[in-house]
């Protein structure tokens, strides 16, 4: 199969494939999502990741709302993300600054070891995307705190993931959409 073939398949339309269910689309894109985002974290310019990563976080949500049957143009999810992470706020705004200090201090090697903080952030982001579109698709709309809740659950399970990776373990199931 091509690559342009398999990006498309499993990322760009994959809401169109109908040999896998919705919970494996979402469980695939997050994945890639993640695995996308950390890898970026590698590069070693301290405060450039928010720069590239929410874009490419508002792209995978993107996807994920099309698999909901919402459909985002890439600004209006960037837009989604911006939102989102100015409610969860402060905190995540202190990791991408602590990220930054960190890549500043360790002279490159820390985009490697940000890795994992970087995997859990992204995680939280898509899974929030899950639960928000999920809804969204049945018309209902999710509180502020809800939203938040979800968020600290998902970044509590984005670091047992990347613990998992790096020691080769497997992926963590699906969770749940409410």
């Amino acid at each position: 199969m091509k690559i342009t073939e398999k990006i498309r398949q499993e990322i760009t339309q994959i809401e169109f494939r109908d040999d896998i269910s919705n919970d494996k689309k979402i469980s695939n894109i997050i994945h890639m999502g993640c695995a996308s985002c950390a890898g970026v974290a590698i590069q070693p310019l301290p405060f450039a990741d928010i720069l590239i990563l929410t874009p490419l976080q508002g792209y995978f949500a993107s996807r994920i709302a099309a698999i909901h049957g919402i459909q985002l143009s890439e600004n209006e999810a960037l837009d989604w993300v911006k939102e989102i992470i100015a409610l969860v706020g402060l905190g995540m705004a202190a990791q991408q600054i602590a990220l930054g200090i960190w890549k500043t201090v360790t002279f490159g090697f820390g985009g490697l070891l940000s890795i994992p903080l970087v995997y859990a952030l992204t995680y939280a982001v898509l899974k929030v995307a899950d639960v928000y579109f999920s809804h969204k698709a049945k018309n209902e709309k999710l509180s502020e705190e809800r939203i938040k809740a979800v968020w600290k659950e998902a970044v509590a399970q984005g670091k047992q993931q990347a613990k998992g990776k790096e020691k080769g373990g497997k992926d963590q199931q699906h969770v749940e959409n409410d």
